[in-house]
């Protein structure tokens, strides 16, 4: 697992990098102080996972986040940072990140935040759901969005594919075909207004079917 560590304090990056090289099949092979420097460096390193701070000078980290994956690369970012979810996890989410994790837990579940962002799943601060669940009850289309658009099968559907199962996975979890499966997240996603797996991923959360990572 190819990881680059994107933070404009040294000591910070140091730190991480200290914890994660204890872990096998995990490699640092980058690091970068600004936001310009992560996107220069995401597409000549092509890492795996970009970790990644908020508060940088020049470009962010949420404008980082969001140029990186609009590179196509494949990488995932996972946003570390002192800051408080409450202000920073929908810009970070909807910039594209894949996790986020606060600097204060760092020591103890870094790991497996990279680990679980890794395998294809989201990881997000214990309190997440109920922050995106209030956000949505202050959308005024809340009530287009609800679960009670979608069939039980769409619903189950949807349920497997935010914890990240592929089609054929779904398929095996539900008895039915690859392409029956796809057809029913093509139907509910058309239904719920959503385009990619991370829409998926925010609706499931928001709606709950699907718990924060730390609280499986």
């Amino acid at each position: 697992m190819r990881v680059l560590l994107v933070d404009d304090h040294p000591v910070v990056r140091a730190g991480l990098k200290a914890l994660l090289e204890t872990t096998e099949g995990v490699e640092v092979v980058g690091e970068a102080s600004s936001g310009e420097e992560a996107v220069e460096k995401a597409r000549t390193l092509e890492p795996d996972i970009v970790i990644m701070d908020l508060a940088m000078p020049g470009m962010d980290g949420v404008q980082a986040t969001r140029r990186i994956t609009e590179l196509g690369l494949g990488a995932k970012v996972l946003v570390v940072t002192i800051h408080d979810e409450d202000e920073y996890l929908v810009p970070a989410l909807n910039a594209g990140a894949a996790g986020f994790l606060n600097k204060s837990a760092a020591d103890t579940d870094l790991v497996g935040a990279v680990e679980a962002v890794a395998r294809g799943h989201s990881y997000l601060p214990r309190h997440a759901a109920a922050l995106l669940a209030r956000r949505k009850a202050q959308d005024a289309s809340d009530h287009k969005r609800g679960t009670d658009v979608l069939s039980p099968r769409e619903v189950t559907a949807i349920e497997l594919y935010a914890s990240g199962f592929s089609a054929g996975e779904t398929g095996k979890e539900m008895r039915l075909s690859p392409k029956t499966v796809e057809g029913y997240l093509a139907r509910a996603k058309a239904k719920l207004g959503l385009h990619n797996r991370r829409d998926v991923v925010r609706f499931a959360l928001e709606a709950g079917l699907l718990r924060a990572e730390d609280e499986r």
